[in-house]
């Protein structure tokens, strides 16, 4: 495995050496070079149409630059050796590179294969899209009974012969539910779909052929035969075969079992892959691995796209990891850090109007809405949910309904009414007739880091990150190759 990863991470390497005097070296970072085809595929990504804040190419240069800086300082902190990293970074080449196994050959093999058991399905006799009229009779049906709906079958089909159309005919007279409402259409059905005894009589009519009334286990029917329907020669039928495969993403399942035959052939195993035993199925898996890291290598070195596309993915992994290690969850879970930061930069969070720390409630009666002010004064504003659900809405009885947050005039019609003195009209809400409202009003801005933590964790966040990718660029060494640089995009 470590060399089958060892494979992977080369990737950055690879770039190297392909096609050298085509794609020179743009930049080198931390004394890895960067080609000139890896630049122009980040920059065209990120600065493709309809991009809002598009980069010149040299704008790009400093956002780029920091983008390997900090995959340089994952690869240093060897986050591309956890396991977690490597299960995910192959499962994701594997899938970029698997539907390569799915040649034309292939594909023209799975497509015979689609072709020949639909064949063996549908039989020599085809399929029969017929319509019927059933007349139902129960199998403990008296004389009577049977009577009765004979006459009626043969009063049907005398006016069928007489030109009644037989869609209107079972809409009105056919008692199977599933096909009356379809003027008695049957879904396309073979022969070996039906019991031997219909089968005989729906196969013996002609196109446009109508049966006379006859007597199954299920009543009496009549069957009209609109068409027979054959599978054309297979190269008639190979182009929708091919369409429908595609759309069934059937070629990811042609490319998985083809790769596996090649690993099975590779270790001169002769059984069907289906047929393999469990340890036998181990080695295929193991042998899979090996063909996809050398197709990987081999695709890498022709295709600049996928070489990028796979490069891309890897440092963007290890990109999350370590900027979430440094600046993310490291900022987000810092509360003495958030707390200083919102001390220093008070005035950032200032409101331009005032904001009201509290709650709106709706209670059922008088008593319940003083005791929900006295349940929650003198806690932490985010002790007041949990306290309020014990005390008031812990079993099967909901006392209280509350809205609970800092809300600007215009959030919460209860809180524009009584805190902002609003000229609104309340409608009082159902079984919870009595609205009240419980907290402070913040005139100038937030008390605490805690009222806007969205923003101080985000401001927090860029500020951190900033003071990381200044200690990168003085941790390793940038040189820009200029003329290169303004060589992107305009070379053949």
């Amino acid at each position: 495995m470590k060399k089958v990863f060892l494979l992977a991470t080369m990737l950055l390497g690879w770039g190297v050496t392909f096609a050298q005097s085509d794609d020179p070296v743009i930049m080198t970072i931390a004394g890895t070079p960067v080609n000139r085809s890896e630049f122009e595929y980040s920059y065209n990504k990120n600065n493709a149409e309809g991009v809002i804040d598009k980069k010149s190419v040299k704008e790009y240069v400093d956002l780029f630059v920091n983008y390997k800086l900090k995959v340089q300082a994952a690869l240093d902190a060897h986050l591309d050796t956890l396991s977690s990293f490597k299960e995910e970074f192959l499962t994701y080449r594997d899938q970029q590179v698997r539907p390569s196994f799915a040649t034309d050959e292939a594909m023209e093999k799975e497509a015979r294969n689609v072709y020949d058991a639909t064949y063996n399905q549908i039989g020599p006799d085809g399929q029969a899209q017929a319509s019927i009229i059933l007349l139902s009779l129960s199998p403990d049906a008296s004389l009577a009974e049977q009577n009765r709906q004979k006459t009626r079958i043969d009063s049907i089909y005398s006016a069928l012969l007489a030109g009644a159309d037989f869609a209107e005919l079972a809409r009105k007279h056919s008692e199977d539910q599933g096909t009356a409402q379809r003027g008695g259409m049957m879904p396309p059905v073979t022969r070996s779909q039906l019991q031997e005894d219909m089968a005989s009589q729906v196969f013996a009519l002609k196109d446009g052929e109508m049966s006379k009334p006859f007597l199954l286990p299920m009543g009496y029917l009549i069957v009209k035969m609109n068409q027979h329907r054959f599978l054309r020669p297979y190269e008639e039928e190979r182009v929708d075969i091919m369409k429908w495969m595609e759309s069934h993403n059937l070629r990811d399942a042609v490319a998985e079992r083809r790769v596996k035959e090649l690993a099975a052939e590779k270790l001169g195993l002769k059984d069907s892959i289906e047929n393999l035993n469990a340890s036998q199925k181990a080695q295929v898996d193991a042998e899979v691995k090996n063909l996809l890291d050398q197709r990987t290598k081999e695709l890498s070195a022709t295709d600049s796209d996928m070489r990028n596309l796979i490069r891309e993915y890897h440092d963007g992994l290890l990109l999350y990891e370590i900027s979430n290690r440094n600046v993310w969850e490291k900022a987000s879970n810092d509360e003495a850090g958030l707390r200083n930061f919102f001390n220093k930069n008070k005035k950032r969070y200032n409101w331009d109007k005032p904001r009201y720390k509290g709650m709106a409630y709706h209670v059922k009666n008088e008593a319940d809405k003083k005791a929900v002010a006295k349940c929650v004064k003198g806690l932490a504003f985010d002790q007041w949910a949990d306290k309020l659900r014990t005390t008031f809405n812990a079993d099967s009885v909901i006392r209280i309904r509350v809205e609970k947050g800092i809300f600007k005039e215009g959030d919460n019609a209860v809180i524009d009414k009584m805190v902002f003195k609003k000229d609104t009209t309340l409608t009082p809400m159902k079984d919870y007739p009595i609205d009240a409202v419980f907290g402070k009003l913040l005139k100038k801005g937030p008390e605490s880091y805690e009222d806007v933590r969205g923003l101080v964790t985000a401001d927090y966040q860029e500020e951190m990150e900033k003071a990381w990718v200044n200690e990168l660029r003085k941790r390793y060494t940038v040189v820009v190759n200029n003329d290169v640089l303004d060589t992107v995009n305009k070379h053949n």
